[in-house]
């Protein structure tokens, strides 16, 4: 089996100890290419056994660092090394973000020789002491133009800033922006740049990879996507989108379709992520969506379709999404969905890429070329027979339990168990006991009666005086839960052997559509008289009385009422002039027969 032109040409100056700056295509096989070099600088105590290495060399902490920019690509160079180290017995720790603290401190004490992490994580723990940077000889930055557009440079610098200056220092990427060129000069010694490229390879892109691009539109691709799923010779594929949002709504329409899919994207907890990756290489989906962070370094065999449900912002993404089929060799097929809004992105990004597609044609999920091109059956719909399902689907794999911290849509353990505890406490079955106050302070408490039950209710055999029942309907405004009326009963007055009550109720009717209240009303308070101003005699000597008629009192209340006798008001009548007597019987006889306050009048009298 022969190595890769990357690798071929990277071995023997990574093996010196000089810096290396590698660039080669996605999935050319560069991380044997740095990984091979890195090993071989690790002391471990088979070296020392066997005599080639001094015993003061062996250390418990780390000898080599790879920074890598997502989690993903952390945990598959963290396989490939432990793979390509096994012999050697060589220990290598992956350090991440969104798993528990824990493990990998008490990893970090037990002795690590290398260490593949993010930025974030590993300046955490550097932070807190618990990583020593100072016996690193080896650095490796991989796919360093990714940590670039991720704003991880800063991060970058600081970690290098604590590593010692004598070092070894590689750097390898499928593209070389000027930011990382800068970042190798101001941090590497002589570095020799290695572009490597095959002979029959002239293009940027892989020879082996078959390129379809079609403009659709975004209401007909779901539909579009689930006939080219069904491609003859179809086997694994990803389908790459631009948001998370649209990923994921992706992901349930493909399940409800029938198929066997799974997602990765950022509003995942890491947990679920990596559940989505192990059972898309274990084969229990078929389908991955995801976003731009499974674009990098993922490499999983089998990948026969990579689909780009919208097109990508740039020509980099662009070639590492379609890099995730056609690798090592193998031919793939990279289909790319271009709506109308994307045509002038794609047409920059074909150009930087002279890919040879500037006007996409027209495409939708009943055009023939598209059942021709890729080879889809005739007649197929959206939606996968039931004969064609046998994946086991994605809750046939475990979630690992990470100990994740934070995160969106995660709970901690702690708010689990309390969720579980209140599902599990049985239903509340009895009644709770309500208080109601009475008014009036009366000695009794409120009865509950049922709704159907009479206003009035006779007294037991046993009570010494009759008892009054006053039904009143529940009241909102005090909160009562209960819609059943509640009965009051009040003591009332020895009773009289009489064939008449001796108790009547006053009924007052303020309006004609007022309702009778059986209580007794407290009356109307009336409000006093102006004083009269002071006459002039002259006037006095001229004016005769007016005959006023006798007022008519108002028929006192019986009963209850009659205790409290009602105020009576009088006010004076000013003397007029002798015009305006002789005009006074005829105002008299005009005067509305309804008195506007019932009040008694006086007669002033003469000087």
């Amino acid at each position: 089996m022969s190595p890769f032109p990357i690798q071929e040409m990277t071995l023997p100056v990574a093996l010196s100890g000089k810096d290396v700056i590698g660039q080669a295509k996605t999935g050319t096989g560069k991380t044997l290419g740095f990984g091979l070099p890195l090993l071989e600088r690790v002391t471990v105590p088979a070296d020392v056994e066997a005599g080639r290495a001094a015993p003061e060399k062996l250390t418990n902490a780390p000898q080599a660092l790879v920074v890598v920019p997502t989690r993903e690509l952390c945990q598959q160079v963290t396989n490939d090394l432990l793979t390509a180290g096994k012999v050697r017995n060589v220990r290598v720790l992956a350090i991440y973000g969104g798993r528990a603290y824990e493990p990998q401190v008490e990893a970090l004490k037990k002795g690590v020789d290398v260490i593949v992490g993010t930025p974030g994580r590993l300046l955490d723990l550097a932070g807190q002491k618990k990583l020593d940077l100072s016996h690193i000889r080896a650095l490796v930055l991989d796919e360093a133009d990714e940590m670039l557009d991720l704003g991880f440079l800063p991060d970058v610098e600081r970690i290098i800033q604590l590593l010692p200056p004598k070092r070894q220092t590689m750097l390898f990427s499928a593209t070389m922006p000027g930011a990382v060129i800068g970042l190798a000069r101001r941090y590497m010694s002589q570095p020799t740049h290695i572009s490597a490229t095959s002979p029959d390879d002239a293009g940027a892109t892989v020879a082996n990879t078959t390129q379809r691009i079609y403009r659709a539109h975004s209401m007909d691709k779901p539909e579009l996507v689930a006939r080219i799923l069904q491609a003859e010779g179809r086997g694994l594929a990803m389908i790459f989108c631009r948001t998370k949002r649209t990923a994921a709504d992706i992901a349930d329409q493909l399940a409800q379709r029938g198929f066997a899919s799974g997602a990765v994207h950022g509003d995942l907890g890491q947990g679920a992520r990596e559940q989505a990756l192990r059972a898309f290489r274990n084969g229990k989906v078929d389908v991955l969506v995801c976003t731009d962070v499974a674009a990098r370094g993922i490499d999983v065999e089998g990948v026969t379709h990579v689909i780009n449900y919208q097109s990508p912002e740039e020509e980099k993404t662009y070639l590492h999404r379609i890099g995730r089929t056609g690798r090592a060799g193998a031919s793939g097929i990279a289909v790319t969905l271009v709506d109308w809004d994307d045509i002038p992105r794609w047409q920059l990004i074909n150009k930087a890429l002279d890919l040879g597609f500037p006007d996409p044609p027209e495409t939708y999920s009943t055009s023939p070329h598209l059942f021709e091109e890729l080879n889809i059956p005739a007649g197929t719909k959206g939606i996968l027979p039931r004969t064609d399902r046998t994946r086991a689907g994605l809750s046939a794999e475990q979630v690992e339990d990470l100990g994740e911290t934070g995160g969106r849509g995660r709970k901690s353990p702690a708010a689990a168990v309390a969720t579980a505890v209140r599902e599990e406490r049985p239903a509340r079955t009895r009644t709770p006991r309500q208080r109601r106050r009475t008014r009036g302070g009366s000695d009794a408490e409120p009865v509950a009666v049922p709704s159907s039950a009479p206003a009035e209710v006779s007294a037991p055999a046993a009570t010494s005086a009759p008892v009054q029942v006053a039904a009143k309907a529940p009241s909102s405004a005090r909160g009562r839960a209960s819609s059943e009326p509640r009965v009051r009963l009040e003591p009332l007055a020895p009773p009289v052997q009489a064939p008449e009550p001796q108790f009547q109720t006053a009924v007052v009717l303020e309006t004609p559509d007022a309702v009778a209240s059986t209580e007794p009303r407290t009356p109307r308070r009336r409000r006093r008289a102006r004083a009269v101003d002071a006459v002039p005699e002259a006037t006095f000597q001229t004016a005769t009385p007016v005959a006023v008629p006798e007022p008519v009192s108002e028929p006192e209340p019986e009963g209850a009422a009659a205790a409290k006798p009602r105020r009576r008001r009088t006010r004076a009548v000013k003397p007029v002039a002798e015009a305006a007597v002789e005009a006074a019987p005829a105002e008299v006889v005009d005067a509305p027969t309804k008195p506007r306050r019932r009040t008694r009048t006086k007669v002033t009298p003469d000087a």
